[in-house]
């Protein structure tokens, strides 16, 4: 079994070529909760939907999350209203988070509804939130202030500084049933490239969760989401040096370093190769820009022929 800790659009991406090569039903993705958030009174999961629409070929290719060739008519009746539609909930979306909220309402878990909507989908991977408790991201701005994620991704648009982030209700949590178990029995477990701050770090932080990616580092391997110092998509690069950190595959080996005993890095980024070997973590150069599915599933066969016969 190959475990995935997976954030959004880069994760599905991942997912995309790792089923390529993998059997699904072998596979079990872990999605971050942390981005949830209540709007118009719905409970919205982006990334575990990103996840779950990318994998049923039903993403909007333009953005990665939401569902292609979707209308926006809601959003533009609450205007009537006067209501904030700074976040952008697509007319067949919403039907997704009715139903999220609906089953929630009538005492089921997270995990369970994750679940229902990914066999709705079509999908034969197993997808599951990291926790059945409410775990959500927060940050205190520079200037002053706190945010949840979804104020400071979409409606700032991540354009203003960060002094520190919060994984408020984390230490309380558990992780989601069969979470650890699998973790504890997978032959390879892969960090997919996602936001290690923002997407990442809220997995970990669940308490369970990073102790035995600890104890099984050897089998853990990492994707690097930084490329030449940049990350391909979100704040990542930004967020890194605001908090104190090298915005670089080296800052994200240091992070993550506790968990991960290897770091895939982008053939751009050959050179820090042993910067990376020198905070213990063993780096493996490959082609990490997944422009094609084909691109993605070389990678993930990278990825786990990297602790392949490891311990």
């Amino acid at each position: 079994m190959i475990v995935v800790l997976a954030g959004g659009v880069g994760a599905a991406r991942f997912i995309e070529g790792l089923v390529r090569i993998v059997a699904e039903p072998e596979i079990t993705v872990v999605g971050n909760t942390g981005d949830d958030a209540t709007l118009h009174g719905l409970h919205v999961s982006p990334d575990l939907d990103t996840v779950t629409y990318t994998l049923a070929g039903a993403a909007n290719p333009e953005t990665g999350w939401g569902l292609a060739g979707d209308s926006f008519r809601t959003m533009e009746a609450l205007e009537r209203y006067r209501l904030p539609t700074w976040f952008r909930l697509g007319d067949r979306d919403l039907a997704t988070h009715l139903f999220r909220t609906v089953r929630l309402a009538a005492g089921a878990a997270l995990s369970e509804v994750t679940a229902e909507i990914a066999e709705a989908w079509g999908l034969r991977f197993r997808l599951v939130p990291m926790s059945d408790d409410a775990v959500r991201t927060r940050l205190r701005l520079a200037g002053g202030g706190e945010v949840d994620f979804q104020e400071y991704f979409v409606r700032l648009r991540h354009q203003v500084a960060v002094e520190s982030i919060d994984y408020r209700g984390a230490a309380s949590a558990f992780p989601a049933p069969g979470v650890v178990a699998a973790l504890a029995a997978a032959e390879a477990i892969v960090l997919a490239p996602s936001n290690p701050l923002l997407s990442i770090a809220p997995i970990l932080a669940v308490p369970g969760i990073g102790e035995v990616l600890a104890r099984r580092r050897e089998r853990v391997v990492a994707v690097s989401p930084i490329v030449a110092g940049r990350a391909l998509k979100g704040p990542a690069d930004h967020l890194l040096a605001e908090l104190g950190h090298e915005s670089s595959a080296v800052g994200v080996a240091q992070l993550l370093s506790p968990y991960v005993g290897r770091l895939v890095i982008d053939r751009a980024d050959a050179v820090l190769g042993g910067r990376v070997s020198a905070v213990g973590v063993d780096a493996v150069v490959a082609d990490t820009v997944m422009r094609t599915p084909e691109v993605a599933a070389e990678l993930a066969r990278v990825a786990l022929s990297s602790v392949a016969g490891q311990p």
